[in-house]
């Protein structure tokens, strides 16, 4: 069952807009649906991402090129084109606050070896994320990252035979991962914060990884 249809089975409201993120027009109007829909936005998460790791001598550069448009250009663009929508809504009733929740990885806090590129775009989304949280939180637009370790969805299977074999099908083999549901909590704990209050970092690890 399509999420969208999972949430109205429940009795809520949803909608899916289909868009390349990586094209900024495309992100622009996925945005401006979703206005047009409900009247306005109140939340933006940010969680689009690639990872395709593995060394960087003898890289395939189109792989980091592709993780590139994806995890740093994609957030920009959904970024800069919900900000006026979200600002427009701190200001008003009845929540008086909006959010920006951008989801990293631990890869954003520590690199390592076989991880280079993807470690440059989720640093990346670490520094960008607290410039403008400074930017715009006086103006009541919490904006906050959640770095997660090893999580259980289909972001590892995009990888090479050999990188999998290598550095993923051990780890997953040796560790009990999160769940999707576990960064989706940290999600809805971030965006549920009274107003006064801004959980601006969160560091989402399983128990048993290092």
């Amino acid at each position: 069952m399509r999420v969208e249809e999972e949430i109205e089975k429940a009795g809520g409201t949803a909608l899916a807009v289909g868009a390349d993120i990586t094209d900024r027009g495309q992100a622009g109007a996925a945005v401006q649906q979703t206005v047009d829909r409900f009247g306005r936005l109140d939340t933006l998460v940010n969680n689009a991402g690639l990872m395709l790791i593995g060394p960087v001598v003898g890289a395939d550069t189109d792989e980091w090129d592709r993780m590139i448009k994806i995890n740093v250009q994609g957030l920009l663009h959904t970024t800069h084109a919900a900000l006026p929508h979200l600002l427009a809504a701190a200001e008003q009733d009845p929540r008086r606050v909006a959010d920006i929740v951008n989801i990293s990885s631990a890869a954003g806090r520590r690199a390592g070896d076989g991880y280079g590129v993807y470690n440059l775009t989720k640093f990346g989304v670490k520094g960008f994320t607290e410039s403008l949280r400074q930017e715009i939180t006086q103006r009541h637009v919490r904006v906050g990252v959640i770095e997660p370790g090893g999580v259980s969805t289909e972001l590892a299977s995009h990888n090479k035979p050999e990188v999998q074999n290598e550095l993923i099908t051990p780890f997953f083999e040796q560790t009990e991962a999160l769940a999707p549901e576990d960064i989706a909590d940290g999600v809805a704990y971030m965006v549920t914060r009274p107003r006064h209050a801004s959980a601006n970092e969160l560091w989402i690890m399983p128990t048993e990884q290092l």
